[in-house]
């Protein structure tokens, strides 16, 4: 059952207004931090591998949800490391693509996700999805695990477009369309 979520505060994850993390009513900590949780608990994965084992062994040949977990572990440690130790000069838009890969132009508040670059085996179903203020500077709206081609095919992922969809109406409701615009409002609320 796809469900709205209401927006209580945006958290400042590297501390230079670069990128932000949508923190929902009723959480106890903003969406990276509970994503993380999440993809770091065997119980949580067990369960979702599960649940969606006809996606797993379809989209990547794996029936052992032992394997799928110890796959899960890896890849949010790298994209962890990759979000968490990210430097004041890194370039966040190399992290960060366009949601749609379909698209060709650039939007207000385009809709952004990003995924771990592995190495050593298929690549991750593990995503985070963003929207871009500007170049450089991103609001984390949102993740999942995605086993299959499209978002649209299961709930959890579409749910994500939800979320995705209402931060960024909620930005656009609240004239919300830059880095500027966005800090202004942050100080407003102080």
């Amino acid at each position: 059952m796809v469900t709205n979520k209401n927006i209580s505060s945006f958290d400042d994850i590297t501390e230079d207004n670069r990128l932000w993390a949508v923190r929902y009513e009723g959480d106890e900590d903003n969406i990276l931090d509970i994503l993380f949780a999440q993809w770091d608990d065997v119980q949580w994965l067990r369960s979702f591998f599960k649940n969606n084992m006809p996606d797993l062994q379809r989209y990547f040949d794996i029936s052992d949800v032992d394997v799928a977990i110890d796959i899960t572990a890896e890849d949010s440690d790298i994209l962890q490391r990759k979000i968490l130790d990210i430097s004041p000069d890194a370039n966040l838009d190399e992290m960060f693509r366009l949601l749609n890969n379909m698209q060709t132009s650039e939007m207000m508040l385009d809709k952004e996700k990003a995924n771990p670059k592995t190495l050593t085996h298929h690549r991750s179903w593990l995503r985070i999805y963003a929207l871009k203020l500007e170049d450089g500077c991103y609001i984390i709206t949102g993740g999942a695990i995605k086993l299959t081609r499209t978002m649209q095919e299961r709930e959890h992922t579409l749910q994500e477009l939800l979320h995705q969809e209402q931060v960024r109406n909620f930005l656009l409701t609240n004239q919300i369309i830059d880095t500027d615009s966005f800090i202004d409002y942050l100080t407003e609320l102080k």
